[in-house]
């Protein structure tokens, strides 16, 4: 990560840093309680930084390393199983990183001190762990640019059980070098020779918002294809609010942790229509609250309704298994399913029984443990 980014921490870097020490709460949690109920396995878990810059912001805030270290020292537990390894490049970032973890307070609680790395990401560490076994561990890529960012490296770090993964994808800069004949070697290893190919043509002549699209859903492909089984990506725009600047993207095999990350992402989003977010921050969201014709008049959770009524028509199902299957690279989360099933209930389009139970839900009110029956298609 350029020092650069680090002479000030914006408002998108303090998201960004918040979406990632979140889930690796959330993600320790499950991860950790997993573990006990197998005593004859390792109970160690990691965190990995791979790009992981020098600790605090010009303006002394923190940034993720402080951040996920703060949260392993609050628990025992963590403090006690956690593995945490720091690398970058530049060793002036590394040194500065050192010190100021060094001051974060119970840091001696912790049973495995961090460890630093001074290396360049790139074959290399990609290599060195697809040969290798690891711990369940939780992995924070932040490249600057693209450099080092590959296929070969994700697939790498999350081929093992419990291993999830966040990145940074600068679409700037990757945007800029899809067309450059002198960087198609770094394009390549992000999406592949033919996918990239694809990827060209298809751009060609669009508009900046279709070429977006066609860039971040190739990539989103091609990460499913070297074994991420869900992908969730949330989008940063520029401080005029007028253009993306990069995404972060969400890596796992399980459908368990990219919920959790909705979920987070959903709360950290900048604009909820009708109770849908939009998976982006926009500073514009947050400086001129008042929406347009177009907001005001949005009703996602009326589409969402629709395609429940048509996709589920005549079938019994378990909110469950509805929800895992329909809700995947789809804006909506529980809850908004929960809304419009109320809703549903009162229009006497759907019937629902608790599994447990068999009793209908209480008015106002729908719970994960429900057995939902559709009507026939209209």
């Amino acid at each position: 990560m350029s020092n650069d980014f680090f002479q000030e921490q914006s408002e998108q870097s303090m998201i960004k840093a918040r979406i990632v020490s979140k889930y690796f709460s959330v993600w320790a949690g499950i991860i950790s309680s997993t573990q006990k109920r197998y005593l004859q396995h390792s109970q160690k878990i990691a965190y990995v930084d791979l790009f992981a810059g020098p600790g605090r912001y010009d303006n002394q805030s923190k940034s993720t390393p402080l951040l996920v270290l703060e949260a392993i020292i609050a628990n025992p537990d963590w403090a006690d199983r956690v593995v945490t390894l720091f690398n970058d490049k530049d060793m002036a970032n590394v040194e500065s990183l050192k010190k100021s973890i060094e001051q974060i307070e119970g840091i001696n609680m912790l049973k495995y001190a961090p460890t630093f790395y001074n290396e360049e990401v790139g074959d290399e560490i990609a290599n060195m762990f697809k040969g290798t076994t690891i711990v369940p561990t939780f992995f924070f890529v932040d490249p600057w640019g693209y450099k080092g960012l590959s296929l070969d490296l994700v697939s790498s770090i999350i081929k093992d059980w419990g291993c999830d993964c966040v990145f940074f994808f600068n679409y700037n800069r990757v945007n800029m070098g899809i067309n450059n004949d002198a960087v198609r070697e770094h394009m390549a290893s992000l999406f592949g020779d033919e996918r990239l190919d694809i990827i060209r043509k298809e751009c060609h002549s669009k508009t900046p918002e279709h070429r977006e699209s066609i860039i971040v859903q190739s990539l989103c492909d091609a990460l499913r294809d070297n074994g991420s089984q869900y992908v969730l990506p949330f989008r940063f725009r520029n401080d005029q609010g007028t253009r993306t600047s990069h995404h972060l993207i969400f890596l796992s095999k399980h459908f368990r942790g990219y919920d959790k990350m909705k979920e987070i992402m959903y709360k950290e989003s900048s604009e909820h229509s009708n109770g849908v977010a939009s998976f982006e921050y926009n500073p514009r969201d947050v400086y001129f609250k008042q929406g347009s014709l177009f907001d005001l008049l949005s009703r996602p959770l009326d589409e969402l309704q629709d395609m429940l009524i048509q996709e589920y028509a005549g079938r019994t199902i378990s909110f469950n298994v509805l929800y895992e299957e329909h809700s995947v690279d789809r804006s909506y989360v529980r809850n908004n399913y929960k809304e419009v099933f109320k809703n549903l209930l009162k229009e006497g389009k759907i019937t629902a029984v608790n599994i447990k139970t068999g009793k209908p839900p209480r008015k106002g009110t729908f719970s994960d443990d429900m057995n939902i029956t559709f009507g026939g298609k209209i």
